[in-house]
């Protein structure tokens, strides 16, 4: 998972043996709307792809950020 924890990590300054597959923000207290934001922005530019308005709203953990990025067929590592 280390591209998309780095990620994570980068944008949230949380370290990243934090940055699980369950982890959101409920358990990354950092994971506020500005830095979901600056995760959405970060994540797009890195994978060259586009979330809709309805993804980024659905966008609530890592493990599923990582499928939605999958089915886009997005190569994460």
């Amino acid at each position: 998972m280390s591209k998309l924890s780095s990620i994570f990590a980068s944008v949230l300054g949380e370290p990243e043996n934090r940055i699980t597959e369950d982890a959101s923000p409920k358990t990354l207290h950092r994971w506020d709307s500005l830095r979901h934001v600056s995760l959405v922005m970060a994540l797009e530019d890195e994978f060259g792809i586009t979330f809709s308005t309805s993804e980024i709203m659905s966008l609530s953990s890592v493990g599923g950020i990582r499928q939605t990025l999958a089915s886009k067929g997005a190569a994460v590592t």
